[in-house]
């Protein structure tokens, strides 16, 4: 049981921290929305962390000295925004730590967490909520309120992060960009993914490729997020300050004390925005977006040397960001709404541009959808409902799309929806594959199973709570005590003379062998056809059944 922590086991929660942050940079710098990113989150903090481990290579024991390491590796070596904001809560973190003699318990831990937080609050010169701070701050009044609750860290800190994971989750409510995109904060996904190494350094957990957190609800991956489609629909608008300028201020003059660090800061924010300047009488680090670098320039000149300028012009990332857009721009592309992995798998492989979570126990809103329609980079989009319940919000999403055509496909299930996107083709118009898609709904039925929530008559059949029951989109067709009896049931009811394929797709619950067993009494009762199956992982329904 871990009740305290020594500079050695700091040490290697900092070099676990960095570790599974380098792990996971890619996925935290897809998470990043804005039109022109101050370089990518991931990358930045993950570079941030790097400079601490490596300052960490030299031979140092006692708290003081590995904390005092780790602060100036930090800030040397910050990168960006997020990076700087991340080396300053490890600064604070750090002014804490160094004082402990030789441990730190959980309520010392709590205060440097706590520490950190006014610290990257400070360094900030208009600090905004729904970002990297946010979780921080969340974080550490809780860890402050609750520190004397937790003897041991390894049940204080998956309290942390759970706390953390919830701040996360809110940054979208706090930051409008970030819903609209529908994500949560990279910057926040960063520090909790630091915190999640800190956690396995206490563990002796492997350090693992992948980010564990449940606050990214809507799982984003590369796949959903490495093309920009969340910046796609958004207002790129224009640039107020055009150069994006960093620089360290080193061999600072004798006369300059921190009065002056507060006048240079007060000085750059008259010349633009996004100012972070930070430091004391050795080192200062300056991050400041304006249309005059030369005067930021000069200055810090007035308070010693400059160090490892850095001046990009986001006029120009603003240009080519709206020229990749334009560029990969299409004509037409498809969005699909549906419940189970195995089922949207299928959809994109079906190339289906995007697709998000919807069904019969959850459907999504108009704003839902015309925010998923707006990331797909394509003049007209098909949108397929999949679920009479959605076809009306679907409809509604045409009057808050800008820049877009949305095409209501009314398709009503699962199976309608794989047979209008067999239908697309990227040759035709989009009035052609319009026709086509609606003409491809009559080749296919469609029935569902699961099973009954209450005893009651309808459809002609006495129906107990339990039962096993198949339905059409209108009717319940069958039933019976057991799945296999109510598919083979259902059908019968559907099949007709035209069918050729049976298709099975087995839902949440239903292991992989009794659908091949399904399948395969299915071939027999209906040799006529061709029966598959595929894994849909849908929930409510067992199966849900295409015939073709």
């Amino acid at each position: 049981m871990q009740k305290t922590i020594n500079s050695t086991v700091f040490r290697k929660m900092v070099l676990a921290g960095a570790k599974l942050l380098e792990n996971n940079r890619a996925k935290v710098d897809a998470l990043n929305v804005f039109p022109v990113p101050d370089g990518d989150t991931g990358t930045n903090m993950s570079l941030t962390m790097q400079s601490a481990v490596k300052e960490l290579s030299a031979a140092a024991t006692d708290f003081s000295s590995v904390c005092d390491l780790i602060s100036k590796g930090a800030l040397r070596g910050a990168r960006g925004n997020s990076g700087v904001i991340l080396s300053q809560i490890f600064r604070g973190i750090c002014s804490v730590l160094a004082t402990c003699k030789t441990e730190a318990d959980t309520r010392t831990f709590a205060k440097a967490l706590e520490a950190g937080t006014k610290v990257a609050y400070n360094a900030v010169s208009i600090p905004k909520e729904g970002t990297i701070l946010t979780v921080v701050r969340m974080m550490s009044e809780f860890a402050v309120k609750t520190a004397g609750k937790y003897k041991d860290f390894e049940a204080f800190l998956p309290a942390i992060i759970e706390e953390g994971d919830r701040a996360l989750a809110l940054t979208p409510e706090l930051l409008p960009v970030l819903k609209k995109a529908g994500v949560v904060d990279s910057g926040g996904v960063g520090l909790m993914t630091i915190m999640r190494g800190f956690l396995a350094a206490i563990t002796n957990d492997e350090i693992v490729s992948e980010i564990q957190t449940e606050a990214v609800s809507s799982n984003p991956t590369e796949a959903d997020f490495g093309d920009n489609s969340d910046i796609i629909g958004m207002e790129l608008g224009e640039i107020q300050f055009a150069y994006c300028t960093e620089f360290f201020v080193i061999n600072l003059k004798k006369s300059t004390t921190l009065a002056d660090i507060d006048r240079l800061r007060e000085n750059l924010m008259s010349i633009g925005d996004s100012v972070i300047c930070i430091g004391d009488l050795e080192l200062i680090k300056v991050h400041v977006h304006t249309n005059c670098p030369g005067v930021a320039l000069t200055y810090a000149l007035e308070l010693g040397e400059l160090d490892r300028p850095k001046i990009e012009n986001m006029l120009e990332q603003n240009r080519a960001l709206r020229a990749k857009i334009e560029a990969e721009k299409k004509d037409q592309g498809m969005l699909a709404i549906c419940a189970g992995e195995g089922i949207a798998e299928i959809f994109k492989d079906l190339f289906v541009d995007r697709v998000i979570e919807g069904g019969q126990t959850m459907n999504p809103s108009a704003d839902d959808i015309a925010n998923a329609v707006q990331k797909i980079n394509a003049e007209n989009v098909f949108v397929f409902p999949n679920n009479k319940n959605i076809i009306l919000a679907a409809e509604q999403a045409k009057a808050l799309v800008e820049n877009r055509t949305i095409h209501v496909i009314p398709t009503k299930n699962i199976p309608q929806g794989f047979a209008a996107a067999l239908a697309f083709s990227p040759e035709a118009s989009a009035e052609e594959n319009k026709t086509n898609m609606i003409h491809a709904l009559d080749n296919v039925k469609a029935g569902q199973v699961t099973h009954a929530v209450r005893t009651t008559n309808v459809n002609g059949f006495s129906i107990k709570e339990g039962d096993i029951i198949g339905l059409d989109d209108k009717k319940i067709l069958a039933k019976s005590d057991n799945i296999d009896d109510t598919v083979l049931k259902l059908l019968d009811k559907l099949k007709d003379d035209s069918h050729e394929m049976i298709t099975l797709y087995y839902g949440e619950g239903v292991k992989e062998e009794d659908a091949e067993a399904l399948s395969a009494k299915v071939q027999e009762a209906f040799p006529d056809c061709d029966v598959d199956f595929h894994c849909g992982g849908q929930p409510v329904y067992y199966y849900i059944l295409s015939l073709e």
